[in-house]
């Protein structure tokens, strides 16, 4: 069987957040905000930004085909090399060396697990089953994501270290996932607990997997995890009366709350402790991009959007990513043209980052070290 599908809908809509301790940056910050356009297409997405400020995500063609993407300090989008006989491809992490971790349709039609690599895709393989997918590199060359076992009867969460496959097992349950990890290898995401009827977000360090419970409901996931070992993901209150933006830190449990509607979700954190995701900001439902801080709270990232792209009926409705210098990249709905765009918000103090070109010039021998690490 493929991985398996998450049966909620928090699941799919909502993320939570961590503990937030430790000076933040101020969210008062003059913030640019980038519309990261397509490859020709309509649709784009932004998934994940390193140290130097290169973004990784997708974009469809003109032929509304979804590829890899890289996009650089300019307005260009880099288009990464693809595998299999098919055309599709998808980026979902990248470090700092730009190394992007992510996935393609394979031969016979399955999904793998892809490290692009100065400009080579790499088919890193399963636990043994048919497909497999990354989701996230480290500055390691640790890669993290999930993969059939073998006899396609299971998914399991899944770390690929030093030319070796392992399977970080579950809480009991069929099934789990690997959503992120830091540059210790520490990995946080989620996995069905004895009985498979729920889902608890979980960590995971040098094999111990650790159930971080819930907001008092019944299931919880977890989706970013920083060098400190702050998680953050999404979890049920009690009465499972809605989700909310959660954080785990040193045994302990938040609620990070929304922006005044009844869920809330974070994705990704820095080392500042800064949290963003998305919220819902009122009783229709609707979800806007949200940062959360120590200086304050939560911080619609909607406020950042330049005024004629807010009349043109663009709404940033989700955050997945922050790096350390506070850039942040999400994407963002077309409520006229019903067109998805992916964004970038880059803090004005913080230097220019390198262009894509540029740094992969420079990727000979660091593509080297790590095709060995992934051999």
């Amino acid at each position: 069987m493929q991985a398996f599908k998450q049966r909620h809908s928090f699941v799919r809509l909502a993320a939570a957040g961590v503990l937030l301790a430790g000076a933040a940056q101020a969210h008062a910050t003059s913030y640019a905000y980038r519309d990261l356009g397509t490859m020709g297409g309509n649709y784009s997405d932004a998934k994940a930004i390193n140290a130097t400020g290169l973004v990784a995500g997708n974009a469809t063609n003109s032929g509304n085909v979804i590829h890899a993407t890289v996009w650089g300090s300019n307005d260009t989008g880099v288009l990464l090399p693809l595998a299999g006989p098919k055309a599709n491809s998808w980026a979902m992490g990248m470090n700092d060396a730009a190394l992007v971790a992510g996935y393609s349709i394979a031969q016979g039609g399955n999904y793998h697990a892809n490290v692009w690599v100065g400009g080579t895709l790499v088919d890193i393989g399963t636990l043994g089953g048919s497909n497999s997918y990354a989701v996230g590199i480290n500055n390691a060359g640790q890669v993290v994501g999930t993969s059939d076992l073998a006899g396609d009867h299971a998914s399991h969460g899944t770390l690929w270290s030093g030319g070796s496959l392992i399977d970080m097992g579950t809480l009991g349950g069929n099934n789990s996932v690997a959503k992120a990890l830091n540059d210790h290898g520490q990995v946080a995401g989620y996995s069905y607990i004895a009985g498979d009827r729920y889902l608890h977000a979980t960590s995971w360090d040098r094999g111990r997997l650790v159930d971080l419970g819930t907001l008092g409901g019944n299931e919880s996931t977890a989706w970013g995890i920083n060098n400190l070992g702050a998680v953050v993901g999404t979890a049920l209150l009690a009465g499972n009366g809605g989700a909310h933006a959660a954080s785990w830190w040193l045994g302990g449990v938040a609620d990070l709350g929304t922006l005044g509607g009844r869920s809330s979700g974070a994705y990704g954190i820095n080392m500042s402790n800064l949290v963003v995701g998305q919220s819902q900001y009122d009783a229709s439902g609707f979800w806007h991009a949200t940062l959360w801080d120590t200086a304050g709270g939560i911080f619609d990232l909607n406020d950042y959007m330049d005024a004629s792209l807010a009349q043109a009926g663009w709404v940033a409705y989700i955050a997945t990513d922050i790096n350390d210098a506070g850039w942040i990249v999400g994407s963002a709905y077309n409520t006229n043209t019903f067109e998805t765009h992916g964004f970038l918000l880059s803090v004005a103090a913080v230097p220019e980052p390198e262009t894509y070109a540029l740094l992969l010039a420079g990727l000979g021998v660091i593509g080297f070290v790590s095709r060995r690490r992934l051999a």
